[in-house]
């Protein structure tokens, strides 16, 4: 079992960065993936970003390729989710997720632990 705990979030201007991070209790976080999903007052939630247990493989949404980057640190048993120049589209509560896979997934359903959420809201 894992539990996880976002923090990070709150409201930046366009062109902004925030540095979201997700605590994970438990051993072994390293034999976990991770993901972080997000999603939108009406919308469902989405796919952002995904990374191995080991940390050295990762997978992006195309609409944030090369603004966000995943990463973790195992010793720490944390994740992060680095967020450069936010756009007003990015706005959405962040959630971190977790599940025992080999190889990173995409896929909310594909995740049993969640993490509550933090709010992200970007001004235009």
């Amino acid at each position: 079992q894992v539990q996880l705990v976002e923090s990070g979030g709150g409201l930046v201007q366009a062109g902004g960065s925030l540095r979201l991070s997700c605590a994970a209790s438990g051993r072994s976080f390293s034999h976990y993936i991770m993901g972080w999903f997000r999603q939108a007052p009406g919308k469902e939630r989405e796919f952002v970003a995904t990374i191995s247990g080991s940390g050295d493989s990762a997978f992006y949404a195309e609409s944030v390729k090369g603004r966000f980057t995943i990463s973790r640190d195992n010793a720490k048993n944390t994740g992060y989710l680095q967020m450069n120049s936010l756009k007003p589209a990015d706005t959405a509560v962040y959630y971190c997720a977790a599940d025992q896979y080999i190889a990173p997934l995409t896929t909310a359903s594909g995740y049993d632990y969640w993490g509550q959420g933090t709010q992200v809201t970007v001004s235009s």
